[in-house]
């Protein structure tokens, strides 16, 4: 079931159209043949060493294997991503992960050495995404957070959770009452404690969740990664203009295909940010060769000076999203990116990089769509007379599923009688004035338009009668479209393992289908 919710520009390389605005990398068009193993940019052993390091640190019983494979150049890397969330995120996050981790193993089944990488995106300043959770509670859906952002743009990365997470979990356990769930909570607290950092939290989260199969997880700000992105970020910027001009060329052909710019370009403003006094600041580009911070207009320097503190300190310097993509296959040498819908659309606006910087290209995917749905709701599901298509359409009335045909009985012999009536007064009204013509069609257009009013009012009484119905349908709306967006992207990773134990994992492993990103796919717990 098409979700119909994905961007234009999506909905084009799915539907097979359009794929030459990624190029030089490649679609991984539903069913189409594995991808292929770049070679890698760099050796990857000294990278893979530190990623089975910081991944023994989260718990990881598979991470000597895996960092092993990862050091092998003839391994595949499939790779995706997110914000370190709060709780695990929301349900895409793990939702990724194990597409990233299905991907490997069919890769692996076909003789493919593959491994599968979730880089945590430590480097990131935004709190308002990092630090909010919503759960289904007994009151409907309630979002936690971490209060007020007392750091603005310092890296998540940077930041502890303070006691504010003690609290959330506090008010998390008074939500949502009961023995399993309380004794959830309980284990949450062992990564969600004050003194951790939002990424390891996260990363221990779902290392937890998914076991021997997870992914290994990669820091953002792992000393190693910082240091391997070093050259990459240095050609960044000595190849600064042919990097605007091959995107800007890329932006117009984006238009000129008649799709929008899922990033709008910023005059002058680079693809890369500068940590300064703890703040993550953009570089923007004076001139010919100076440059300053957004936001510090006191701090302008050449690019010499840029130059030298990639050089001397690479961990202040980061790629943004019209840059990370890129930086991130050229040090691991990716073969297969698993994107979401978002990341998909400005992905084309990204491509021209791996050439100009001599990067090679990986093939990408469009993440699958999830929805958790316990047997008995499809139950309800289907006594309600709507499709799951009808019930996730962001578009569905209610009231006009619920009224039906109410008040047709009276209201289709009045519609049949005023456009009889309408219809004869036309010849008279000519025949008396031809200029008459406008004002009766104007006067049969009004009077349709009061018709079609009070007809809605109609069914929207009748829906008002059956306020039981009405409940029903509202709470199953409630569970697939949660605060009127997908279930996936509002409610948070933790929520589920809480209500349904470890199995929960498990059916996800087990049950979604990495190569299906067009079926809204429902997970029974």
């Amino acid at each position: 079931m098409d979700s119909g919710l994905l961007p234009p520009l999506v909905s084009a390389f799915l539907e097979g159209g359009r794929t030459d605005l990624l190029s030089p990398v490649r679609f991984q068009s539903p069913g189409g043949p594995a991808p292929t193993a770049p070679a890698p940019a760099a050796d990857r052993r000294e990278l893979a060493s530190a990623v089975t390091a910081a991944n023994d640190g989260y718990g990881h019983p598979g991470a000597e294997a895996l960092g092993r494979k990862l050091a092998d150049p003839a391994t595949l890397v499939v790779i995706t991503g997110q914000q370190p969330g709060l709780f695990g995120g929301p349900l895409y996050s793990l939702s990724k992960a194990v597409a990233a981790v299905r991907w490997a193993e069919r890769l692996e089944k076909a003789g493919q050495p593959a491994v599968a990488l979730f880089w945590v995106a430590t480097e990131d300043h935004d709190f308002r995404e990092s630090s909010r959770a919503t759960f289904f509670t007994k009151d409907g859906p309630r979002t936690f957070d971490l209060g007020e952002d007392r750091s603005p743009l310092s890296p998540m990365g940077l930041r502890r959770l303070g006691p504010e997470v003690e609290r959330a979990l506090t008010e998390l356990r008074e939500a949502i009452p009961g023995e399993r769930f309380g004794a959830w909570i309980d284990e949450l607290g062992q990564w969600y404690r004050p003194d951790n950092g939002f990424g390891d939290a996260f990363a221990g989260l779902m290392v937890h969740l998914l076991g021997q199969r997870a992914p290994l997880f990669v820091d953002a700000l792992l000393p190693a990664l910082k240091q391997a992105q070093a050259p990459w970020l240095r050609r960044l910027v000595v190849e600064r203009h042919r990097v605007a001009e091959a995107m800007a060329e890329r932006d117009r052909a984006i238009e000129a295909a008649g799709f929008s710019l899922q990033v709008r370009p910023q005059p002058d403003a680079s693809p890369l940010f500068l940590l300064h006094d703890g703040q993550r600041r953009r570089i923007e580009w004076q001139g010919e060769d100076r440059l300053r911070l957004r936001g510090t207009p006191e701090v302008e320097q050449d690019v010499d000076w840029l130059l030298a503190a990639i050089e001397q300190r690479p961990e202040i310097v980061s790629a943004g999203v019209l840059a990370r993509s890129a930086i991130q296959d050229a040090v691991f040498g990716t073969g297969l990116q698993i994107l979401g819908p978002g990341e998909l659309a400005y992905l084309p606006q990204v491509a021209p990089l791996y050439s100009l910087l001599e990067i090679a290209p990986p093939s990408v995917a469009l993440r699958p769509q999830v929805l958790v749905l316990e047997e008995h709701v499809s139950g309800k599901l289907e006594a309600s007379g709507l499709t799951l298509q009808e019930l996730v359409d962001p578009t569905l009335d209610l009231d006009e599923h619920l009224a039906g045909s109410a008040g047709e009985e009276f209201l289709g012999p009045a519609r049949e009688q005023l456009e009889a009536l309408i219809t004869g007064m036309q010849a008279p009204a000519q025949e008396l004035d031809p200029g008459l013509e406008g004002p009766w069609r104007k006067t049969g257009e009004q009077m349709n338009r009061a018709l079609d009013s009070f007809s809605g009012r109609v069914k929207a009484a009748s829906a008002r009668r059956d306020q039981m119905a009405r409940q029903r349908l509202e709470t199953l709306r409630s569970t697939v479209r949660p605060m009127n967006q997908l279930q996936e992207r509002v409610i948070a990773t933790a929520h589920y393992p809480g209500k349904y134990g470890s199995r929960f994992a498990e059916a996800m492993l087990e049950q979604l289908d990495e190569q299906d990103p067009i079926t809204l796919q429902v997970v029974r717990p």
